[in-house]
């Protein structure tokens, strides 16, 4: 083997040796930057599923004092 070709593999070497660990380097940054965005989705999926469960309590009491008897008198009460 020449100097030449031997040179030539070095320098060959060691830029693919730095192309790979700098797409190394950024895939680790998208898998960081993923995982980040994935738990402020699932904070906002809680959030939003609590409220859900709240609104859905609060329609429920609102269902039982329309259907119970007591609130229909009272409609025609005020009406008079």
């Amino acid at each position: 083997m020449s100097g030449t070709t031997m040179v030539v593999l070095i320098v060959l070497i060691s830029v693919g040796s730095g192309v790979i660990y700098d797409m190394y380097k950024k895939h680790l940054e998208f898998k960081q930057r993923t995982l980040h965005e994935n738990k402020e989705a699932n904070q906002q999926v809680a959030a939003v599923t609590a409220e859900l469960l709240e609104l859905k309590q609060r329609v429920q009491t609102l269902e039982a004092i329309v259907t119970e008897p007591s609130f229909s008198v009272k409609q025609e009460i005020n009406k008079l």
